[in-house]
């Protein structure tokens, strides 16, 4: 079973790797996996505070992915994979896909305009290393035609 990979933010970039990768999946009769990351946060504050604005920081991903997850499942009737993992982005999709030996592809969302994201710029650059291919869907993409290059 082809399982698809996509990162989860609140992007439109990331809602459209993830209607790309639910509509590969339904296609080919896969599944998603759905990472949502939190970042580390880079200050410290007392003890207590750094812990709370963590752990929001990690409900508020946790919620995200849920929520993307619910759509998912209403629409294919299959519930996707949900993790959530805290670290440095790069590293954290690379020590998933170690992890994860059945995933068939990762699936990123390119901004419309301007540069790529970080994750895109670096995966693109590196995905000649990568245990699985690398779907980049480009931010200008309505969602007739993320079906119909997905089908």
């Amino acid at each position: 079973m082809r399982v698809y990979l996509v990162i989860m933010d609140d992007t439109d970039e990331a809602r459209k790797a993830l209607r790309f990768a639910s509509r590969r999946a339904m296609d080919t009769g896969g599944s998603v996996h759905i990472l949502a990351l939190v970042v580390k946060q880079n200050f410290n504050a007392f003890g207590s505070v750094q812990a709370t604005i963590e752990q929001e920081a990690r409900d508020r991903a946790e919620v995200m992915a849920s929520s993307a997850a619910g759509n998912l499942f209403s629409e294919s009737g299959k519930m996707p994979t949900i993790a959530v993992r805290t670290g440095e982005g790069q590293a954290v999709i690379k020590e998933y896909l170690g992890d994860h030996s059945e995933v068939a592809a990762l699936v990123l969302g390119a901004a419309a305009d301007g540069p790529p994201g970080p994750l895109v710029a670096h995966f693109s650059a590196h995905s000649g290393n990568l245990p699985c291919p690398l779907y980049i869907v480009p931010g200008s993409f309505a969602n007739e035609e993320i079906d119909r290059l997905a089908g």
